[in-house]
């Protein structure tokens, strides 16, 4: 959730912090501050309440400089979003600082032990007593108080710690949020994620769970928390760190939701045969038979990814004939779930670091589950516990609002459905070289429905001052519905709810009256009977809405005579087949909720009071 950043090196910190901190800023924006051993040996830390620009000002009217040191933004969990709460937090001589990203469990009962010894606290937080443990345990070495601190911990952390009177070393923990560390030439630094670094270093490696990093001018020397050495692999990450600036755009949401098509192409460029509709899934830990063996698929995700799994199980379930269940990670482990023989569980998470998504994967594996991990970020944590991964390639996602991992998540999953069709001969030959090439003409449809954005932003025109909304659709498209009301939701705090088309009589019906705009999703496949009778039925709830004076946003596929003479606006997606239209239809209904909430001077980015990353329960 929180944000953390560490450096070391020859160059002045402050800047490299504070740029670091600016890509962190989706993480958290309560607070912010950073701690800085300067030139004369004093250790200097500055704090703000809110976003960074208060942090930049405080330390424009109180400047400070040095090579090394740590900064944070916070989303805050533990103690209001003051200034006071704001990290860096130290002990009480002021010689030992701390930022953390997680939650201390044990913090009330660990802070009474220390208050009895005699530390004197000065904050609402959790992060505080971290602070003062490795005080307690501070014998000169900091790398060895904090050892001796994080066994003390319950709970999950992120930790970088420095200290004036151990200088010269950055000292950093993971125990459940992530940790990236950034080789760079003579210089070190510690990130919670790799937009953070990019633009220094593009070779990096997570730590582990228990992993301990010691930073300074000469190395990164890992160890685990009981002092063993550890190694890890550094990786070359292959994004550009122009892909993480806003390159023009008004808001990263807007420009995330523009690379769809590249990002879609990506994630599908080198797993397809054109010509023979084959799926290639490489560096599996699962055979091909075992693929062939599977009898059940349990998806486990959280937010917009769970959105995506639904999507999935019809996939799934269409393709390759095998039974899916869809779990949240938040409620998965929590009720002793029963994990048949023979299920592979796929994770999704677009960071690789959602708590509970990790929670529930280690759970399915103790159950004796493959796993199979879909994220976006290499060397994540989800990935490295996952039997095989399938990359989605989106490249960093900087707006707190999901898109462009959302349309790269389905993208996988059908990808993914067509490789269970194959390996167990549901799905042959003939049909795969026609779904493959429906899913190449993907990126090409995709640039015809953004070319439409004056489409939207009328719409968005009519609708902004809108107090609810409802989301319509049946069978793939009630997901997409679900996604279109929680884009909305989310970044223009406007109430809305998505329901199946069909369940409308079933209560919602009540809550229709001429103030209300009902978003319909009446696409159909014209090759696929199913589509028919579906379309038919999602143009009946439209009637059914009309007549008690609803507004209604139909998207409707390119030609379609029927659902515009009931609907009062129009958005017109192209034609495919029935299962890769929710990756068309979802781009509309995202573009909607942006231009909406920017008509309402909404923060697009940031809104309050969530975070991009969310590597706390």
């Amino acid at each position: 959730m929180c944000g953390i950043v560490g450096y070391i090196g020859t160059h002045r910190a402050v800047p490299i912090i504070l740029e670091g901190l600016k890509r962190l800023e989706y993480r958290g924006y309560d607070s912010a501050g950073l701690a800085v051993l300067c030139d004369n040996d004093q250790l200097e830390v500055r704090r703000a309440k809110g976003k960074l620009r208060n942090l930049e000002e405080v330390i424009r009217m109180s400047p400070v400089d040095g090579t090394f040191g740590i900064g944070h933004t916070r989303w805050a969990t533990h103690g209001r979003p003051t200034e006071e709460n704001a990290h860096p937090h130290r002990d009480c001589q002021g010689d030992i600082v701390v930022v953390h990203n997680g939650i201390v469990e044990n913090y009330l009962s660990l802070k009474h032990g220390l208050q009895q010894q005699g530390h004197v606290f000065k904050t609402e937080t959790d992060t505080e007593v971290i602070a003062h443990l490795v005080e307690k345990h501070f014998k000169g070495n900091l790398e060895e108080a904090v050892r001796a601190a994080v066994k003390e911990l319950t709970g999950v952390f992120a930790l970088a710690v420095i200290s004036r009177s151990d200088p010269n070393k950055i000292v950093a923990a993971r125990l459940g949020p992530p940790v990236v560390i950034g080789i760079g030439d003579g210089e070190y630094f510690v990130a919670s994620d790799v937009p953070a670094i990019l633009t220094h270093t593009q070779d990096m490696f997570f730590l582990a769970d228990g992993d301990m990093a010691i930073l300074t001018r000469e190395g990164v020397r890992l160890s685990d928390f009981d002092g063993r050495l550890v190694k890890r692999q550094v990786q070359h990450i292959l994004w550009n760190p122009i892909e993480a600036e806003k390159g023009g755009y008004q808001h990263f949401m807007l420009k995330e939701i523009y690379e769809q098509p590249r990002a879609v192409r990506d994630t599908t460029l080198g797993r397809v045969g054109q010509e023979t509709g084959r799926i290639f899934l490489d560096e599996m830990d699962i055979a091909p038979a075992e693929f062939a063996r599977f009898r059940q698929v349990r998806i486990i995700a959280c937010g917009t990814s769970w959105h995506a799994a639904l999507a999935g199980k019809f996939m799934i379930e269409k393709l390759a004939r095998i039974p899916v269940e869809v779990d949240y990670g938040s409620e998965f482990r929590y009720r002793d779930p029963i994990v048949l023989e023979d299920t592979l569980t796929v994770v999704i998470s677009q960071s690789g670091e959602t708590a509970d998504t990790l929670a529930a994967q280690r759970e399915a594996k103790h159950k004796g589950s493959k796993t199979l991990a879909i994220c976006n970020v290499v060397g994540s944590m989800i990935t490295r516990e996952a039997a095989g991964t399938i990359y989605t390639h989106a490249g960093p996602e900087i707006g707190v609002a999901s898109t462009k991992a959302f349309t790269c998540q389905l993208t996988a999953l059908f990808i993914l459905a067509m490789h269970l069709g194959q390996a167990n001969r549901n799905l042959d030959e003939s049909m795969s070289r026609c779904l493959v090439q429906e899913l190449l003409r993907l990126p090409g449809k995709l640039e015809t429905v953004l070319n439409n954005d004056a489409v939207y932003k009328a719409v968005a025109g009519h609708l902004h001052n809108v107090k609810d909304a409802l989301f319509l659709g049946r069978g793939v498209h009630f997901p997409i519905a679900l996604e279109g009301a929680l884009k909305l939701k989310e970044i223009s705090y406007i109430h809305a709810e998505g329901y199946p088309a069909g369940e409308m009589k079933h209560g919602p019906n009540a809550l229709i009256d001429e103030h209300l705009p009902v978003v319909v999703l009446a696409t159909r496949d014209p090759a696929s009977d199913e589509s028919r009778v579906l379309y038919e039925k999602t143009l009946s709830n439209i009637q059914e809405v009309k007549a008690r004076e609803g507004i209604v946003v139909a998207v409707v596929t390119q030609g379609d005579e029927d659902a515009p003479k009931s609907a009062d606006y129009i958005i017109e997606i192209p034609a495919t087949t029935e299962l890769l239209t929710p990756i068309l239809s979802i781009v509309p209904l995202q573009l909607l909720a942006y231009h909406i909430a920017v008509r309402r001077g909404c923060d697009v980015d940031q809104p309050r009071n969530l975070a991009k990353s969310v590597t706390v329960e």
